[in-house]
């Protein structure tokens, strides 16, 4: 089980050096090539497009094939799109680059189902630990990711072609390390249950806030993780400043990891989730304060841990709300659902940005975070009630 977990770790930690790569250089590679500057974001929106179309392809893939196959078949893909990406950057064609970008995207959606795949190789006592521990792969990659982006960035004659051939390599190695993965299929699991509709699902009240909670937290991070890099060349902020908010704000995404998974079980997932979408609307707060490096810095910060917390809480919630039998659709729907948000945050991002300006961009989100608080609570308070009509003591949380 643990050895599982790790194997995990470490495909993570090597997707996501690829995902940030694209995140720090994506639009500033754009900006070069693209025919419009407020086209400059659409490269990252490409790698969202095919995360979004991808997701539901995966989760079918995996089902027949299993997890080891289908995350192998994720991260070959990625190797060709850094391929196809830098030969679209070296003969300056944007619409090769949107193609190199969508096949990365579709090795991310290969990688949304590593915390799932962890919680299916785990028992009950570890499980929210382990769906943790697999984001704890992030904090490798939020040193390599940004630092690999700039040394690739002058490593060739055409400005961040290199970068994209260095994430080609590291999506390479990371098929080489799931070559060790073993996720046995639950085929005992679901011949005990008989799957519900889709829909069904969905209606609980458990997996509605759990997807509106991720949802929230992906959408929110999306468009300022997208915004941030042109934002802070607006305001006449370097590569070199540029790079370490990135780090900055990764280490948040993925240092909290480490303990989000205790916290959870000692505080319980609503009181976390509760909490991350408080840590967001202070993100908002300190970008409306100023553009200088601090205020940037601490804002990308608090983004990431409150993604942190509203993603593994929205995972964990999420394994509560669907059967064995019903665990392939459920998890694709969940995570198509929180990529199309993700994709319309980062289609938006670059308009946005343009005709508000990074301080309004980021004010425009506080209903939305209003909401999503309001979510939660009303989760926790119907909970409350049941155990208290059923003759049960409440859970922990609310």
């Amino acid at each position: 089980m643990h050895r599982q977990v790790l194997l995990l770790v470490t495909a993570q930690a090597f997707a996501q050096t690829a995902s940030i790569l694209v995140m720090t250089v994506g639009s500033l590679a754009g900006r070069e090539i693209a025919p419009d500057p407020q086209l400059a974001t659409v490269p990252i929106s490409a790698m969202i497009l095919g995360t979004v179309i991808a997701t539901v392809p995966a989760s079918m893939w995996m089902a027949r094939a299993g997890r080891r196959v289908g995350f192998i078949t994720g991260a070959l893909l990625g190797t060709l799109g850094g391929l196809v990406a830098a030969s679209g950057i070296v003969v300056r064609s944007f619409f090769v680059l949107l193609l190199g970008l969508f096949l990365i995207g579709t090795y991310q959606a290969f990688t949304l189902f590593y915390r799932f795949a962890a919680s299916e190789v785990s028992d009950d006592a570890f499980r929210p630990r382990a769906i943790s521990l697999v984001l704890t792969g992030g904090v490798a990659a939020a040193l390599l990711g940004p630092a690999l982006a700039g040394f690739g960035a002058s490593l060739l004659e055409r400005a961040y072609a290199g970068s994209f051939l260095i994430l080609a390599a590291v999506s390479l190695a990371a098929a080489g390390v799931l070559l060790g993965l073993r996720v046995p299929l639950p085929q005992a699991q679901i011949g005990q249950s008989q799957p519900r509709p889709l829909l069904v699902i969905m209606r609980q009240p458990t997996f509605a806030v759990a997807i509106f909670a991720a949802a929230t937290g992906g959408g929110v991070m999306v468009l300022a993780m997208t915004a941030m890099p042109l934002a802070m060349a607006q305001h006449h902020h370097g590569l070199s400043a540029t790079t370490v908010v990135m780090q900055v704000h990764v280490l948040g995404m993925f240092l909290p990891s480490f303990f989000t998974g205790s916290l959870i079980a000692r505080c319980g997932v609503l009181r976390v989730m509760f909490a991350g979408a408080v840590l967001l609307s202070a993100h908002v707060a300190l970008s409306v304060s100023g553009t200088g490096f601090v205020s940037f810095a601490w804002a990308l910060a608090l983004l990431g841990v409150g993604w942190n917390f509203l993603y593994v809480g929205g995972t964990t919630l999420l394994t509560d709300a669907y059967l064995p039998a019903e665990r392939g659709r459920a998890q694709a729907a969940n995570d198509l659902l929180i990529f199309v948000v993700g994709l319309a945050s980062s289609l938006t991002a670059g308009v946005l940005l343009q005709i508000a300006g990074w301080r309004l961009m980021n004010a425009y989100l506080l209903p939305w975070l209003v909401a999503a608080i309001v979510a939660v609570a009303w989760l926790g308070h119907m909970r409350r009630r049941l155990a208290e009509r059923e003759g049960f003591e409440p859970s922990k949380g609310f």
